[in-house]
């Protein structure tokens, strides 16, 4: 009996902590057991729900204006700022009168903007990439090739 005694007080107490340390969690009885668990907002008769404020664009980007100016497509401000298409020129960059040119042929010559970055490219065979301003006959040159 003693053995019998001894092996029921070993199971009791290694049970034990098994039993107290595991509670079965209790779920809500009823819908407002559920919502008094969550956190609420109160609201009087003189208070009114008001849509939450969108945020901000970015400075850079100008609002967006409804209306019949959106149907028509805007001119440029300033007509010197038109996209022109680049063209490709090919010949040598000489000193005219003080100024930097392109001579591509022995009687046809294109002024070239940009004239303090040219003096490494004088007397030199080169593909100058560009906008031609008929105009004034000057090339806004977007970069230059040496060739050779």
């Amino acid at each position: 009996m003693n053995r019998k005694t001894n092996w029921c007080a070993g199971l009791l107490l290694a049970m034990t902590p098994l039993a107290f340390g595991v509670q079965p969690q209790q779920s809500p009885r009823s819908p407002e057991d559920t919502l008094a668990a969550q956190q609420l907002i109160a609201w009087s008769w003189l208070q009114k729900p008001q849509p939450a404020p969108q945020p901000l664009p970015p400075r850079d980007t100008p609002l967006p204006q409804p209306g019949p100016q959106d149907q028509q497509p805007k001119p440029p401000a300033d007509p010197q700022v038109q996209q022109i298409p680049t063209q490709s020129f090919t010949g040598k960059i000489v000193k005219d009168s003080g100024k930097y040119v392109l001579k591509v042929a022995s009687n046809t010559t294109y002024q070239l903007d940009g004239q303090d970055s040219l003096k490494q490219y004088e007397n030199q065979d080169v593909k100058v990439i560009g906008s031609l301003d008929t105009g004034s006959n000057t090339i806004r040159i977007v970069k230059i090739e040496l060739l050779s």
